[in-house]
């Protein structure tokens, strides 16, 4: 780990604010790209790590032409800004992050990351397995540099198995991970999960591995390589399909917001859109008869007030969906809301823009600002672990390519500027 003046000076290079966070100290190589891997080296940059993203000279992460885009201006001072616009994608995976070039390709490249990880803790990559083997940078030749690193490598498949070589994006691991085919509308084709699962879902696990690799090299000196693939990742969202494939050969199709076997427990119409209703224990139901129904409700339907009557399908469909559906039809999702209060779980279905705008997210600094010089504030999202010592930080800028190379090289790495100018001369930087 770097000493406390070195970390403050390389945090200071970023505009990062320097309160020690949980990983204050550790530094963290990040040669990651679009998301899966760079989600995971944000949020340990997010706990406090320093995290040094390294990305090719003329082929920077291409995520930085992504939508949204904000335009340049001129910043306060009228000088340009560095990059022509800012990516809100980009910069909501990198923030907090120091920006440095280097073409692995070439031979001082690759050297100038031997040089990075001999004095880092961790490194996150997320080629295709075998690739940094072929740049002569994989974990058994980096290992004899710094024999306490953690190796994170992020894949489709894992860096084992005979698909470890095949080309993957998300969709391959929602594919042969499981999930797609239990998405969509009930009796309707497989449809992929509205949002990359596959690469956030390995990117959270990447960090699990990252932080129990960590306190093992803490505690012997031993680094270890973190195996993360996509496709195992992704199976395990899949919640009990395994084991009703394992033990009952049951093969899980599309249901589209029905839940297997808890009834009611689903999205439902009301008069201006829909909300989620989970009233299924008898406790909740009969909660729900009176909150909804009445007074009279409950002792209407006595067929209705075991829970294993209500879980039938067709008593369900015949009877518990017609009455939930009369209780909804002509109230607002506010109306419900308010009615439900503590005593049973139903939530308004919202979209992106009433979501920001909740004041539960409000409260829980869910959607956080931060100032990019030259393009105005940018908001996004902040970080849902919550530590009450070492909160997370979460307004730190994503950098500019290569902004911060040359300080990176000085302060950590003791280039002079005769070695520096040589590396930009040769295309390496």
């Amino acid at each position: 780990m770097i000493d406390e003046d070195l970390r403050v000076r390389l945090a200071d290079l970023g505009g990062f604010d320097t309160e020690r966070g949980s990983l204050a100290g550790v530094v963290v190589v990040d040669v990651t790209r679009v998301v899966a891997g760079p989600y995971c080296s944000m949020v340990l940059a997010d706990l406090g790590a320093t995290v040094i993203k390294v990305e090719h000279p003329d082929e920077p992460d291409y995520t930085r032409t992504f939508p949204p885009l904000l335009p340049a201006a001129d910043d306060a001072d009228g000088q340009p800004v560095e990059d022509p616009a800012l990516s809100g994608f980009f910069a909501q995976y990198n923030r907090n992050k120091l920006g440095v070039t280097a073409n692995l390709r070439h031979p001082s490249g690759a050297a100038l990351l031997e040089h990075l990880v001999a004095r880092a803790d961790v490194l996150v990559e997320n080629f295709r397995p075998g690739t940094m083997d072929r740049l002569g940078l994989g974990y058994e030749r980096l290992r004899e540099i710094n024999p306490r690193l953690v190796y994170a490598a992020l894949s489709g498949y894992g860096q084992t198995g005979p698909s470890r070589g095949r080309p993957a994006y998300d969709n391959s691991a929602q594919a042969t991970g499981g999930l797609w085919s239990m998405n969509g509308p009930a009796g309707g084709p497989p449809t992929r999960v509205g949002t990359i699962i596959g690469d956030l879902a390995a990117s959270l696990y990447g960090t699990i591995g990252v932080l129990a690799a960590l306190r093992h090299a803490e505690s012997t000196g031993d680094g270890q390589l973190v195996d993360i693939s996509q496709q195992d990742s992704v199976l395990t969202l899949t919640e009990n399909a395994v084991v009703a494939y394992t033990t009952e050969g049951t093969v899980p199709t599309p249901l589209g917001n029905a839940h297997p076997f808890v009834r009611p427990y689903e999205a439902f119409p009301c008069r201006d859109g829909f909300v989620f209703f989970g009233g299924y224990t008898d406790k909740f139901w009969k909660l729900s008869c009176e909150l909804f129904g009445g007074p009279d409700e409950y002792e209407a339907h006595p067929d209705l007030q075991a829970m294993a009557d209500r879980f039938d399908e067709e008593v369900y469909e015949r009877a518990v969906r017609p009455i939930v559906e009369r209780w909804f039809a002509d109230r607002t999702k506010a109306e419900l809301e308010a009615l439900a209060g503590d005593l049973v779980p139903l939530s308004a279905v919202k979209d992106i823009g009433e979501v920001v705008a909740d004041p539960q997210i409000v409260a829980r600094d869910m959607v956080v600002e931060t100032a990019y010089p030259g393009f105005g504030p940018l908001r996004t999202f902040g970080s849902p672990v919550k530590l009450q010592g070492t909160p997370p930080r979460t307004t730190g800028r994503a950098p500019a390519t290569g902004a911060h190379t040359v300080a990176v090289l000085r302060e950590l790495l003791d280039y002079d500027q005769a070695a520096i100018d040589e590396l930009r001369s040769a295309g390496t930087i």
